[in-house]
C-alpha cells in the first residue's frame, strides 16, 4: 500500500494540514471569541448564538474529523511504514504521544456530539469540552513541529 500511496504523500499531507487547521481554528474560535461574548450579551442571546454556530459546525466537522483521522492514518502508516518506529527513536515516541492525543480529541469530539444529540451539552460542559479539545490539539501542534527537530 505504501508504494500506491507514496506518491500522494504531498497531496495527503496538504488535507491532513487543511482539516487541522480548520479543527484548531473552530475549537480557538470558540474558547477566544465565543466565549468572550457571554459578557456581552444575556444568556437567551449566547443561548442562540451558540446554538446557530453549533448547527453550522454540525454540518461540516465531522467530515473535517473524518479527513483528518483518515489522512492522519495514511501519513503515519507512511511515514512509521507502519508500527515499526514506534520506540525506536525520539521521532516514533512522539508520533505516538500525538497519535494518543488524537484519539483523545476524538473520544472527547464523539462525546460532545453524543451529548449534544441527547440534549445534555449545557454550557458548562460546552465551554470545558472546547477548551480540552483546545489544549490538546495545541499540544498536538507543538509535538508535530517539534517531532521533527528534536
Amino acid at each position: 500500500m505504501q508504494g500506491l500511496i507514496a506518491p500522494y504523500y504531498p497531496w495527503i499531507v496538504l488535507v491532513h494540514l487543511a482539516c487541522a487547521i480548520v479543527f484548531v481554528g473552530a475549537a480557538a474560535f470558540e474558547v477566544f471569541a465565543l466565549e468572550a461574548l457571554h459578557r456581552h450579551f444575556d444568556a437567551t442571546t449566547m443561548q442562540r448564538i451558540e446554538s446557530a454556530v453549533m448547527a453550522r459546525v454540525r454540518r461540516y466537522m465531522p467530515f473535517v474529523v473524518l479527513l483528518l483521522f483518515a489522512s492522519g492514518g495514511l501519513l503515519f502508516d507512511l511515514r512509521c511504514n507502519g508500527i515499526r518506529c514506534i520506540g525506536d527513536t525520539r521521532f516514533g515516541g512522539f508520533l505516538l504521544a500525538k497519535v494518543i492525543l488524537a484519539f483523545g480529541v476524538l473520544g472527547v469530539f464523539a462525546n460532545a456530539v453524543w451529548a449534544g444529540a441527547r440534549g445534555r451539552m449545557d454550557a458548562c460542559r460546552f465551554r470545558h469540552t472546547h477548551r480540552i479539545v483546545l489544549a490538546m490539539m495545541a499540544a498536538i501542534v507543538f509535538l508535530a513541529k517539534t517531532m521533527f527537530y528534536l
